[in-house]
């Protein structure tokens, strides 16, 4: 007989503290959500009404050339930035058979038995690089989110060696070593359209710290009710992302577009061989908002347990970040005020997710 969550202390306890986590709770015989998983209406997705994005990936192989071809493909690329935030490419470097492995391999280490994965709870790992959880930050979550993940800091290849998961380690660097060289092109791109050099510094600087993460989203007995993942966007420069064929990724329109009106959630369909790229909080403060960091969710599914992969590139914690100089000088104000990352840090993993909410960090209120 399956145990009872009617009570949200007791979910907690199971899937948090213990690190059974939600695929424990699917495992255990659950037949409808328990109450701490179910969202306020107004937070649940209408999979039936939203727009599906029917936009073609962006091929990134014609980047390496000169000419029509490589200006027809950046201009894509700061349009995506400038308006949804979010785009898929292909022909990105990483190679094919590495993306089908990576799902493979998180699909792996989430059936693994709970105790294997509860050693890297955020209370007990073993190191700081790795952390093991679900939800968010569920200690202020009004509803929990229905996922489980592991999440990864890079330091170095020696670091990571040492310390990241057995069963994930090798994939994961080969993931994040041949994704770099994409992320520094697109950056390239975005910020060749304020005028920096292809070798300028700073290109190194906001990338110069990462984390990966892998995540479990269990199939879901009441997908209605709640979300994989809640609104947000990504703190840093730029997220990669590899979704498997399953699909359940909304974005939030920030303006009109073709396919559908300012704040309507248009679906990412999975495209064959494609990683998803969006923009984060810092590529926005840094352009003085012309890029949109994309707010987005997850939804939940009934037939399948989904996997995601997540590559978060962001500048290093002591960096100072500001608007870039020349767009402020050509718009007349900054909208954002200088801080240290390691502080905008601390406040957005100290809450939960509400939208773009985390940009009021650095906003100046010009009324």
């Amino acid at each position: 007989m399956a145990p009872s969550f009617e009570d949200g202390n007791s979910v907690f306890e199971f899937v948090v503290r213990r690190g059974n986590g939600v695929k424990g709770l699917v495992d255990s015989g659950l037949s409808k959500v328990p109450e701490a998983y179910v969202q306020p209406p107004k937070e649940r997705i209408d999979k039936e009404n939203a727009v599906k994005h029917g936009l073609p990936p962006i091929d990134l192989s014609k980047l390496d050339g000169f000419g029509p071809d490589h200006d027809e493909v950046a201009d894509q690329i700061v349009k995506a930035a400038e308006t949804l935030g979010f785009f898929q490419v292909v022909n990105h470097g990483v190679p094919l058979h590495l993306l089908e492995s990576l799902k493979d391999t998180a699909h792996y280490f989430f059936s693994l038995p709970p105790q294997r994965k509860a050693v890297y709870r955020s209370d007990v790992s073993p190191s700081p690089l790795v952390k093991y959880g679900s939800s968010f930050v569920p200690e202020k979550e009004k509803a929990l989110e229905w996922k489980d993940y592991i999440l990864m800091q890079y330091t170095n290849d020696d670091e990571a060696l040492q310390h990241w998961p057995q069963e994930i380690k090798g994939v994961l660097l080969e993931y994040l070593r041949s994704s770099i060289g994409m992320v520094k092109k697109l950056l390239q791109v975005l910020l060749g359209n304020f005028g920096i050099k292809p070798d300028d510094p700073m290109i190194d600087v906001l990338i110069g710290k990462k984390m990966l993460s892998m995540n479990f989203y269990p199939a879901c007995p009441n997908p209605d009710l709640t979300v994989g993942v809640g609104r947000h966007s990504d703190m840093g420069t730029l997220t990669v992302l590899l979704q498997d064929g399953i699909g359940g990724l909304y974005v939030k329109m920030e303006q009109d577009m073709d396919y559908g009106k300012k704040g309507a959630w248009i679906e990412i369909p999975p495209t064959p061989n494609s990683l998803v790229i969006n923009v984060g909080d810092m590529l926005q403060i840094l352009s003085n908002g012309k890029y949109k960091s994309a707010e987005h969710r997850v939804r939940t599914t009934s037939t399948s347990s989904r996997v995601s992969i997540p590559i978060f590139t962001m500048p290093k914690e002591t960096t100072k970040i500001v608007p870039l100089s020349q767009v402020v000088k050509k718009d007349g104000t900054a909208l954002y005020r200088e801080f240290v990352l390691i502080d905008y840090m601390k406040n957005f993993f100290g809450n939960a997710h509400e939208g773009k909410k985390s940009l009021d960090f650095a906003k100046i209120n010009l009324t």
